[in-house]
């Protein structure tokens, strides 16, 4: 197992993975349709790379491991290990939450002070239900619906007409309303395009709540 993770992080590291080196071998592989692991590299060997190609690849590899992450690791002083823990556990999980709460459902977490959980992928699949609400033993759900642009929302109202079956039985099943929520912005900073939607889940809250009394 360890000796799978260094091979595998430092084939990822200096990117001998990469479409550059190897070939789009999503594309290759559908293209070729093989019916056996034979089929596959009988393929690849002839139209993508020769086998030559893939043994300088994995000689290139031993080097970077034996050579450059062996020189690197040895420059590695114990401070540097106080301060990366310390940096991982204090900074990145202060960023991550900062990052968490610029999203969509961070900020419904933020405004409504309910936890919001992501949904299971049955309840994606089944429901198009993305997170969810618990209140007693009755579930709200939401679906974030990213748009482009604000041109984009009227087509996302025609798409929630579509579900509305799949929401229905959800609110059948888990008793609580599907809502949509609208996102607009960046991957930094997102805005909910349909505010209103805020008193709504407050309000099935507020009704669930009583129904668990």
């Amino acid at each position: 197992m360890a000796k799978e993770w260094v091979l595998n992080s430092a084939t990822n590291r200096f990117q001998l993975n990469f479409k550059r080196n190897v070939g789009p071998t999503s594309y290759n592989i559908r293209k070729c349709q093989p019916k056996s692991l034979e089929d596959w590299k009988k393929y690849y060997f002839e139209k993508v790379y020769p086998e030559v190609h893939l043994e300088s690849l994995g000689r290139k590899l031993y080097v970077k491991i034996t050579e450059v992450l062996v020189a690197e690791i040895e420059e590695i002083t114990e401070e540097d290990c106080i301060e990366y823990i310390k940096n991982l556990i204090i900074n990145r999980t202060y960023d991550g939450y900062v990052t968490e709460i610029r999203t969509i459902y961070g900020q419904l977490q933020e405004i409504l002070s309910v936890p919001i959980k992501p949904a299971s992928d049955e309840w994606d699949r089944l429901f198009n239900v993305d997170f969810f609400i618990k209140i007693g033993n009755n579930h709200i759900g939401i679906q974030i619906k990213p748009a482009s642009d604000v041109s984009h929302i009227p087509q996302i109202f025609k798409e929630r007409d579509i579900q509305k079956r799949t929401h229905e039985e959800f609110r059948a099943k888990y008793g609580g309303n599907v809502f949509y929520v609208i996102s607009l912005g960046t991957k930094d900073k997102k805005t909910i395009q349909n505010p209103e939607v805020i008193d709504e889940i407050r309000a099935e809250i507020e009704r669930l709540k009583k129904l668990s009394e």
